[in-house]
């Protein structure tokens, strides 16, 4: 099994990597971002999109954030319910048993 550290768990990886402008929105936004922040090494990642959208655009970034947010803290009362139906089937089936 492999290991990481805290550093590498909060972390995303696809915030580095660069951006390959494959439509014609996206080669807009990598020439956009591109001529904002002007990288040594000319290659736009992720991370620099997403700092030029939230400080030009924040109520599109806002929007996605809280959207993100809803939906996960909906997942996790989805979760728990779960988890509660099988914590009693399972009390059941152990009450069964010892019957």
């Amino acid at each position: 099994m492999e290991t990481i550290n805290a550093k590498e768990f909060t972390t995303n990886p696809e915030l580095t990597k660069d951006v390959d402008p494959d439509t014609h929105l996206k080669n807009m936004i990598v020439e956009y971002v591109g001529e904002e922040i002007n990288p040594e090494d000319k290659n736009v990642t992720l991370e620099m999109v997403i700092t030029v959208m939230a400080n030009q655009f924040p109520e599109l970034v806002l929007a996605l954030a809280e959207e993100n947010w809803i939906r996960g803290y909906q997942q996790a009362l989805d979760d728990v319910e779960v988890g509660k139906k099988i914590a009693e089937q399972n009390e059941e089936s152990n009450k069964l048993r010892e019957e």
